[in-house]
């Protein structure tokens, strides 16, 4: 998925070493005390690179978008046009450029009225403003090749641009040059408000994502890209936001396609990776439960990226205290809470970050009776980003063996979730997430009432305690060459044929990968 990021992302985690990641929600005892999440009302879409090139612009996409957002996406490409036409046609300071560029900034500053940021991007032989194809390539004329071949794919206008910067883009986009490999040629003005790059379709999921090899090979660039955006966040003080966007997307596509398989390998352990492989089990899990109420498209990536995100402000937290294998002092305890704020900090000024993203790092940890923490930010309501976000983090934390933490078995997580009568947590997205994961989620090792070792493959909403599996080991242990499946929901009469699961095995035990088992 990320080639060279990714790449970037691994060295850097074989320098780091096994660094433990502290997940707090209160400093006495183990995991259970919520330790981690949630988010608010996500702001908007972006570019959508998986829907690589040439991809038609049909009816039903454009009534996704509302009537307004693309009656001002289509007339800001027709300002836009008209623009660079007339910067070619006419020597500078014309008053005909300078009409056009006082529409093409009326334009903009109305889709702001909508949102902050506007995005447009050549995609193939499409233009796209911000998540939906608007129109072909051909409307600009030959000036998208060029920019294209420049290596602009993206221009970004941010809310307070001028028309002084229209007027400095526009003369350096009609300047632009085929550039025939001279790396000599200037670099694009750098704009306040403007800014350019490239989309990376290219970084769209290769392999089939019904095929559990392309799946885990999604995850695990997926982590190596997470280990460079924490680290950026250390050296830069912001998150690479464009590469997390990528990330995203992949997901997304897992997400929607082959949700299964993906939630699946968050169960994967890894201590020394415990940072990283948190931040995309979140993102996943966050993702997975609002694609079971609907959610998609921008919004769903938008979800996932706030997820993702929703524990940088820790790389400000001194290692000493993230890393502390013991209980925390109330002083240092008072330290770690600070990384709320930090990450809403870092967040809000990091550019191409969903508005959605810095809310869910200040909100992660307060709950719904009004607990939690940053002190004196009680809310009447949160919103539904931030409640999925919480419960995603607070399984994921307490299911991982760390330093200070044994991991916890589904049930008893599943237990924490619903505890204090249900007061901190919804419980019908409580209810709604024991049915997409299970009590026994897929992937999962687990011996049968009858002895059998087998692996889930499918959980059973109705019945959590009795997903589908693969039976892999027979009761008196031996390995069956012909693995075969049950539904355990279908119980029978007969008493040797399995009908429950009474407990999860570790997989080292039976030297099995049950994610190629599956």
């Amino acid at each position: 998925m990320v080639g060279a990021a990714a790449q970037r992302g691994a060295a850097r985690r074989r320098r780091r070493g096994a660094r433990a990641y502290r997940h707090v929600g209160s400093h006495r005892g183990a995991a259970g005390s919520g330790r981690d999440r949630q988010a608010r009302r996500p702001q908007r879409g972006e570019i959508a690179p998986d829907r690589g090139a040439g991809a038609p612009t049909s009816r039903r996409e454009r009534r996704r978008m509302t009537a307004p957002r693309f009656q001002l996406a289509d007339e800001l490409l027709r300002r836009l046009a008209a623009a660079l036409r007339s910067s070619q046609l006419y020597s500078k300071g014309h008053p005909i450029i300078g009409r056009n560029l006082e529409q093409l900034s009326a334009a903009v500053q109305l889709l702001h009225s909508l949102q902050p940021t506007t995005v447009v991007g050549f995609v193939g032989d499409e233009i796209i403003v911000d998540d939906m194809p608007v129109a072909r390539a051909d409307v600009l004329g030959g000036i998208v090749r060029r920019l294209q071949q420049a290596g602009i794919e993206r221009i970004t206008f941010d809310r307070g641009v001028t028309s002084d910067e229209l007027s400095t883009f526009i003369e350096a986009v009609t300047a632009i040059e085929v550039r025939d490999g001279d790396e000599n040629e200037p670099a694009f003005p750098a704009l306040p408000h403007i800014r350019v790059g490239r989309v990376s379709i290219e970084q769209r999921v290769e392999g089939s994502l019904t095929d559990m090899a392309t799946i885990k090979r999604l995850y695990h660039d997926a982590v190596s890209v997470a280990t460079s955006l924490w680290e950026s966040a250390e050296t830069e003080g912001k998150p690479d936001a464009t590469m997390a966007r990528t990330m995203i997307d992949g997901l997304a596509q897992a997400v929607a396609q082959n949700r299964t398989a993906l939630l699946a390998l968050t169960t994967l352990k890894n201590y020394d990776n415990y940072t990283f492989t948190h931040m995309v089990n979140v993102s996943i899990l966050t993702m997975g439960q609002a694609r079971g109420l609907g959610i998609d498209g921008p919004l769903l990536r938008e979800f996932g990226l706030a997820a993702l995100m929703h524990d940088i402000g820790k790389v400000r937290t001194p290692l000493e205290v993230l890393n502390k294998p013991d209980k925390l002092t109330d002083d240092e305890f008072a330290i770690m809470k600070r990384h709320v704020v930090d990450g809403a900090e870092i967040l809000r000024q990091t550019p191409d970050i969903p508005a959605l993203a810095p809310v869910v790092a200040f909100e992660h940890h307060l709950r719904l009776d009004g607990t939690g923490y940053p002190g004196g930010a009680k809310r009447s309501s949160l919103n539904i980003g931030t409640m999925l976000c919480s419960i995603a983090d607070v399984y994921d934390a307490m299911r991982s063996q760390r330093a200070y933490q044994q991991a916890f078995p589904s049930e008893r997580i599943l237990q924490v979730l619903k505890r204090n009568d249900g007061t901190q947590f919804d419980q019908h997205l409580v209810r709604r997430f024991v049915q997409l994961i299970g009590i026994y989620p897929p992937g999962n090792l687990v011996r049968l009432n009858t002895g059998e070792v087998a692996v889930v493959l499918k959980v059973y909403a109705p019945d959590p305690y009795r997903p589908q599996v693969r039976v892999l080991i027979s009761r008196d242990g031996t390995r069956l060459e012909l693995p075969y499946e049950i539904e355990l929901w279908n119980v029978s009469e007969d008493p040797q044929r399995p009908s429950s699961v009474v407990a999860p095995l570790d997989p080292a035990k039976y030297n099995l990968d049950p994610l190629v088992l599956m």
